[in-house]
């Protein structure tokens, strides 16, 4: 089984990213290809980026970095659900992903993305130079939500079937990539 990471990389009260990424667990997990490593950045609680050293170096001082980078070395792919927050992306994801470096090296990763009439597209956009620089490989497909508001209903999200047929689509890459891609890990 390819093991990816599902990352809420909204941290915000009141968020409709964990109501989302609650649907992709279920739908990863009726999938049955995968075994999934659940990070709701809420949770995690990763201070703003504070260890003295650059990343890609892995000297880290702090445990709760030693942490994060032994859950992102485990794992052979990532869906990363994000908001987009003012045409960009969220500063908690940013500050996740900062952390690291090498544990993120070839690794592939899908999105599912929210927001009002954009439906996150910008603010996913926005993270390709940075997920360039990490050597996270991108899958084509993209889950794009957009107006958010109504489809919650008693704290879960309500798929369309245009959104449940392009996840499976999504998932389907990223179980291709993910094994594509292990010989090009260093």
């Amino acid at each position: 089984m390819t093991k990816i990471m599902i990352v809420v990389g909204s941290v915000r009260p009141g968020r409709v990213g964990l109501p989302i990424a609650q649907w992709v667990e279920k739908a990863v997990e009726a999938d049955g290809r995968f075994e999934i490593d659940f990070v709701d950045l809420a949770e995690l609680g990763l201070p703003l980026m504070d260890e003295p050293n650059h990343p890609r170096m892995q000297r880290y001082t702090h445990q709760h970095t030693r942490d994060w980078s032994a859950r992102v070395a485990a794992v052979e792919g990532f869906v990363f659900v994000t908001p987009e927050y003012n045409h960009s992306y969220s500063p908690a994801l940013k500050n996740a992903l900062d952390y690291l470096a090498v544990e993120w090296w070839r690794k592939p990763a899908g999105f599912v993305s929210y927001g009002g009439v954009s439906a996150g597209s910008r603010g996913v956009t926005a993270l390709e130079p940075v997920l360039a620089m990490l050597g996270i490989v991108r899958a084509g497909a993209a889950v794009e939500i957009p107006l958010l508001t109504p489809r919650i209903v008693d704290d879960a999200f309500v798929p369309n079937g245009k959104e449940v047929a392009i996840l499976g689509k999504l998932l389907g890459e990223l179980a291709l990539l993910a094994d594509a891609l292990k010989a090009a890990q260093v």
